[in-house]
This record gives structure tokens, sequence and C-alpha cells, in this order.
């Protein structure tokens, strides 16, 4: 029966906003309701004689501003205001309505109705309740309609008063957060959540953190994503958020054990409370029996159209044939060349038939549209073409799909990452073999520019930055294998090795590494585009630090402070804001920036060292 009542009720709301647009006069608004009304309330002309002024009331007028013309409520012996010509009491007084009647109703379908300078108009006048705001924006974002979705809903929360959102403002905050994530507003992002975090509500707050560090998870800022959690913990100590978001953390720091740990700790604790739905319930016991695969399940599961695609996917990795040999041939002087096969490029055509994206040749490694539109045609096609494989082309665009989607969550690196890891490692043995120096001739190398190299080489840089965090030694090796064929160090790995040596507490080795990088570069010679100097020297300083050589630390320390003048400032101070859309060109704020959120967390971690680093000025 409510149901029912729902449907009309919002049938004869919207026909009567329709009306009441034409020409905005409370008479043609009666007229309709007893002739065109009447039939949308299924005949029951008292029902639509006493909902027409109810609604009438409540609806914003262009003609006055967007402010409502209410009608004063008539006491019983008074003649009703439906203009029947009858006492209130024999009229609509007398009518007994199936269901409430939301007094932000017309509100509500007006925003969903405005366009362009109107829909701006009645935003700009401050009048629109904030139920209508989120209803309205809502059901834009649920409808596709991102841009006017995200309009509506930053009224919501352009207020000074936080205390008038409603209760149920959260799932309008979080979907306002991802509007301007997915359409690239991050600046707008960042400041919404500084908003929220500085005035907002203790539940909006604490949902503002639990997003704060999955922004910084994102960014690979493990140090502030520890920082947003514990301030989250704080705010909402009960939230069965944090059971996910801690897992999530402990996995990115590469402490399964804890992970696993803490997890029980969450199930135990909000078990007991008793307040948690069965669904919830159920997940914070897998998390507790397995967190990286229970993670994993879920993201996979994440969307409905490729969750069987992705889950078939999944169990054919499981079971890869091996891979096949690649053919390589010496070239002029010390190179060695790998070149695509017939049967190679056929098949990688085949696939592209399905897959579309290309690499862009723009050395950035980027498609030139996003894969995963198609990804319902071409995953399924994959499984039941498991000889694709066989082409390096095709595994190059499936590790690039996977990072470009997955990032490099350490969940999803042992259930995606590490089958096709196999197929490359292979492939390098290979190219190592045919590298080695017959008698006492140079090594040969892996140039990038020759052949079809660029494709063995770019894999194994997309592999080792998307399994850094979860599979971290098996990251490393590929990494050490990479720049043995290629001394040169095209690809920038010795940063990366030397951040995971230096994780890793392999502090002499780190060290070496860096003297080695270092080595035949002179703080005069360096390159200003030298995007790498700044981390080697900052690990160098790290590792003399740690292996008590403090006064080399110091003059190593100098060297990167006149790289970078921002490097001891950025990394010393407590909070930064959480994301910075600059370029991290050498020497630049957003250079230092990007070294402070990939190694903080190890400086913090290293007793006293942020200490001695504070006391370290290079101002003379």
């Amino acid at each position: 029966m409510l149901a029912l009542w729902v449907e009309q009720l919002l049938e004869f709301a919207s026909g009567a906003l329709a009306e009441i647009r034409e020409t905005e006069r409370y008479p043609d608004l009666m007229s309709w309701a007893r002739k065109q009304g009447t039939g949308m309330m299924g005949g029951d002309l008292p029902t639509a004689q006493a909902l027409a002024p109810e609604l009438w009331s409540q609806t914003p007028l262009e003609r006055l501003g967007f402010a409502c013309e209410p009608l004063a409520r008539p006491g019983l012996n008074e003649p009703c205001w439906c203009d029947s010509g009858r006492r209130t009491r024999h009229c609509c007084a007398a009518v007994e309505l199936a269901g409430d009647v939301p007094d932000h109703l017309m509100w509500m379908l007006s925003l969903r109705e405005w366009k362009g300078l109107t829909l701006k108009a009645a935003l700009g006048s401050g009048l629109a309740p904030a139920q209508a705001l989120l209803e309205a924006g809502l059901i834009e974002a649920e409808t596709g309609q991102s841009g006017r979705a995200q309009q509506i809903l930053e009224s919501l929360f352009d207020t000074a008063d936080w205390s008038t959102l409603p209760a149920q403002c959260e799932p309008a905050f979080e979907m306002l957060v991802d509007l301007y994530q997915e359409r690239g507003f991050h600046r707008k992002r960042e400041a919404l959540l500084s908003d929220v975090l500085q005035c907002g509500p203790l539940f909006l707050r604490g949902v503002a953190l639990e997003r704060l560090c999955l922004l910084y998870l994102d960014s690979d800022d493990l140090d502030s994503a520890r920082d947003a959690f514990v301030r989250a913990q704080q705010t909402l100590p009960d939230s069965p958020t944090l059971a996910y978001l801690e897992a999530m953390l402990l996995l990115h720091e590469g402490n399964e054990p804890m992970a696993v740990e803490r997890s029980r700790f969450w199930f135990r604790r909000l078990s007991r409370q008793g307040e948690l739905e069965p669904g919830q319930l159920q997940f914070l016991a897998d998390l507790a029996e397995d967190p990286a695969a229970t993670l994993a399940e879920q993201l996979l599961h994440a969307e409905e159209e490729l969750a069987e695609p992705l889950e078939a996917f999944q169990e054919l990795l499981e079971h890869l044939p091996e891979p096949p040999l690649l053919h390589f041939e010496r070239g002029a002087g010390d190179a060695v060349i790998y070149h695509a096969s017939q049967r190679e490029a056929a098949l990688f055509s085949e696939f592209q038939t399905l897959f579309m994206a290309q690499l862009e040749d723009d050395g950035l490694m980027n498609f030139d549209q996003d894969p995963w539109l198609l990804a319902g045609d071409w995953l399924p096609a994959l499984c039941a073409r498991p000889e694709w494989f066989a082409a390096p082309h095709v595994v190059q665009s499936l590790i690039m799909a996977l990072t470009t989607r997955f990032g490099s969550l350490p969940w999803m690196v042992p259930v995606l990452l590490e089958p096709l890891a196999h197929y490359l490692e292979t492939w390098l043995d290979q190219a190592r073999a045919a590298c080695q120096p017959p008698d006492d001739k140079q090594r040969c190398q892996l140039d990038w520019e020759q052949g079809d190299n660029a494709v063995l080489l770019g894999t194994g840089l997309t592999l080792v930055v998307g399994m850094e965090r979860g599979a971290q030694r098996r990251s490393r090796r590929l990494a050490e294998t990479l720049m043995s064929l290629d001394e040169q160090d095209a690809l920038g790995l010795r940063e990366l090795v030397l951040d995971q040596l230096l994780r890793e507490g392999r502090n002499q080795e780190a060290l070496a590494l860096s003297e080695q990088a270092l080595a035949n570069v002179s703080e005069q010679e360096a390159d200003d585009d030298d995007s790498s100097l700044l981390g080697v020297l900052m690990g160098q300083v790290l590792a003399l630090y740690r292996l008590g050589r403090k006064d080399e630390a110091s003059e190593t320390l100098g060297s990167a402070q006149r790289h970078n003048p921002h490097t001891l400032a950025t990394l010393c101070a407590e909070t930064l804001p959480p994301i910075t859309q600059a370029m991290a060109i050498p020497g630049s704020r957003a250079e230092a920036h990007q070294y402070r959120a990939l190694m903080r967390d190890q400086w913090r971690a290293t007793p006293n060292a942020l200490e001695w680093l504070a006391s370290q000025s290079f101002d003379r």
C-alpha cells in the first residue's frame, strides 16, 4: 500500500510541478488537480484536491527568486483552501492521505528539472533545503549525470552551519569526493576534505579521515596514511571501516603477519558489540582469516559486470603453460636484440582486435584509451585463447592494463602480477644468457632503442613498480636483472632498488649502490633533469646515518640540500597538503614532496633520524 502511495505521489507531484511552471499561479494548479490530477490518484478527487495545496506551499517559484508562496492553513470552519467553496472540516481536512508528504519534495523535483543558468541561480539562492540537495544529488549521480550531481552536492556542503546537514549526508559526501576524483578536480577534493576536517560534524570528520588515508595510500605516502588512520581511529573508534583500513595500511607497509593479527583483533572487538549486519561480520571474519586474499577477492568482485571474467582470468593465470623461448640475435657492437616472430606478431594482432588500446609513443607507457571499457570482450576471449600469452606484446599490454587498474596494491600482486612476472623473468634469463660475453669480450647490452627490446624492458619497469609493495624481494631481483642488462640504467631503477634495500635494512648494500650510482656524477656536472638524483643522495644519507657515519651523512645531506633546497623542510614537517598536482621537476617543492611521500616512513622508523635531520643546517 505504501509503495503504491509513493508511486502515485511522485507522479502527481511531477505533474503538478509541470503545471506550476507554466504560469506559477495557484488557481491554475487547482484546475489541473481536479481535471488531470484526479486520474493520477486513481480517480480520487478529494485526495487530489487535498494534496495540491500542500505541494503548492513548498514549491520554489522563479518569479519570487526561488522562494515559496505558502498558503495560510485555514481553520476548520473557514472556507477550504482548495477553492471548493466548502468549509475545511467538510473538505480537505476530512481527507486522510495514505502516507506522508516530504516537505522538500517539490524542491527536490525542481532541482532535477532545472538546467543551466536556472539551476545555477536556484542553487545560488541558498533556499534549497539540505535534504532536497542530498536526494537530488544522489539521484543524478546514480543516473550518470556526473556534472549535475557535482553541482548540486557542492551546494549541500557549501555551508557555514554544518549542523544543518541531514544526518544521512555521509553517502553524499563520499559521492562528491568520488566525483572529484573521477573528474580530475583534485584541488576541490582536497579543499572539501580540509573543510570537513576543520568544521564538519564528528561523523563526517571520521569519514574524511578514512578517505584521506585511502588517498595517501593511493599516492604511496605511507607515513601520512598512518597519521590519517590514527586520527580516524581517535575520531571514530568503533567504525568497521577501520579494520579494512588498517589491514590495507599494514599490507602496504609489508607487514602481513601484523595485518592478520590486527584483523583478528577487530573481528573480536566488533563482533562482541553485536551491531554489525551479517555481511559486514562475514567480511571481518574473512579479513581475520586472510587479509590479502579477502581484499583481492573484494576488488575483483567490485564491479558486477567484470566479476565473472576477472575470476576466470585469475584461474587461468594459476594454470598458465611455461612461456615459450624467444629469438634473440647479436647485433653490431655489444647489442643483443629481440625481434618479434611472425607468429608472435599474429597472436598480438588477434588480441589487439578486441583489446583496442595501444601504448602511446611518448615514452611514458600510457594507453591511448582505457582498455577496461572493453574488458567484457577481451577478458573472456583471452581465457579462451591462452596461446596469446606466447606474445610478449600481449603480456606487456596485460601487465600495463592490470597496473593501471589495480595500481601497486600489495594484495593484487600474487593474484595477478606474479604469474605474468614468471613469463618476463624467463625471457630476461634468455636475454641474459645471450648477453654472456664469449671469451674476454665486453658484456652485451639490451638496448631500449633496438628491435623490440623496448617491449621487454618496458614490461620489466612496469612489473618492478607494480610488485614493489606486494612482492618486494621479487621486484628488487627483477630490477637488478634489468640493470644487469642495461648498465646505463635507462629505466631509472637504481633509486627504486635503493629504497627497497633501505626498507629491508640492508644498509651496507644500499650504501654501495648509491656510491655506484653517484660515482660518475659530480655535483657540478649533474644534469638538472636527473630525476633520480635526490632519491639517490637522500638514500645514501639514510644508509650512512644508520651505519653510524654521521659526519659523512651530513656531508652528503649538504649535496642533497643544494640539489633541492626544499628537502629538509619538507621531510621534517609534521604535516603537508595530502596530494600535489605539480610536476616533480628536479629542485622543486614537488620533487621534495614526492621524496617525502615515498620515504618519510623509513626516516621516522629510524631512531632519532628525523631529529638529526632537523638539527642540520646548510644556510652557509
